[in-house]
């Protein structure tokens, strides 16, 4: 599990900016529940990361609100799959964080024949209700 984070083809976060913390996990996992550190803190902190281009990295604190990410992962018995499941969340957080905005919604008005069919519709609807009505 040691080894750079890859978040996506052009952006790999290496180990050693990576801050890894174990602790006792509460939940199930019988006598050894209270003897090993399966739950995994994971922390990189964007601030002070090399691995970023300035304009992501802009882009990462603008988005994330926050200097510091810290990942929690407990939901496993094992430290190495809750290490493994930390670095997965952790690659998905800073992907959504550094991509691109969406493109910009260019305004378009409804043609002419879709909202004459629209409106024949709402009559055929108005009538059906109205044949339905007691005279």
């Amino acid at each position: 599990m040691p080894g750079p984070l890859v978040v996506n083809d052009s952006v790999v976060i290496p180990d050693a900016e990576l801050v890894w913390r174990f602790s006792r996990s509460s939940g199930p996992g019988g006598q050894g529940v209270n003897t090993t550190d399966s739950r995994v803190e994971l922390s990189f902190d964007v601030a002070a990361s090399t691995a970023l281009p300035p304009h992501l990295k802009a882009r990462a604190l603008d988005r994330l609100g926050a200097g510091t990410i810290t990942i929690a992962a407990s939901e496993y018995r094992s430290q190495l799959r809750n290490r493994e499941a930390a670095a997965h969340r952790l690659a998905q957080r800073l992907r959504e964080a550094i991509a691109p905005p969406p493109k910009r919604r260019r305004p378009t008005k409804p043609s002419r024949a879709t909202v004459e069919r629209r409106i024949a519709a709402k009559k055929h609807r108005a009538d059906l209700k109205r044949l339905r009505r007691d005279p």
